[in-house]
């Protein structure tokens, strides 16, 4: 049996509008951000209250520094019965993921679509000048492109 090319014929050029979308145009600016010197019991008693999976760790100045996870507090869960730590006395940053992929908020729709597909995060902290403004996710993208789906893509008549 031969293979199927199921990839759509190519319709026409993407609409300027639609090229002007950009990532601070549909990223998530509310997010929970945590701190260094927190300690892993408070990173989940917020993943449980706010049901979130993880978020964004920044330092003193505001400026990212990390991400922790539902998956690195698991780890301190485990590593907590092995080494004998307590959850209330292990910090954050003896956990948290260091140097996160980022995406900049001037970054266009379909290029934040192409670093989804390459890197195969779900979710990306948008950050200027070390700073970040929100988080932007596959779900944003996709939202914003459902919106777009009626009068941004030129179709030849």
């Amino acid at each position: 049996m031969a293979i199927k090319n199921f990839k759509g014929n190519h319709v026409g050029d993407v609409n300027e509008k639609a090229e002007e979308i950009k990532v601070r145009d549909c990223m998530s600016p509310n997010i929970i951000l945590f701190r260094k010197g927190q300690s892993i019991i408070e990173v989940v008693e917020t993943i449980m209250r706010y049901r979130i999976s993880g978020g964004p760790v920044v330092d003193e100045n505001d400026n990212l520094i990390g991400v922790i996870s539902e998956g690195d507090c698991i780890k301190q869960i485990s590593d907590s019965r092995y080494y004998n730590m307590p959850m209330e006395l292990t910090m954050i940053e003896d956990y948290m993921t260091k140097g996160i992929d980022t995406i900049s908020p001037d970054t266009n729709l379909f290029d934040a679509a192409q670093k989804f597909i390459t890197s195969k995060h779900r979710r990306f902290p948008v950050v200027e000048n070390g700073k970040i403004l929100g988080i932007v996710s596959q779900k944003d993208v996709l939202r914003t492109a459902l919106m777009l789906k009626g009068y941004s893509w030129k179709h030849d008549s």
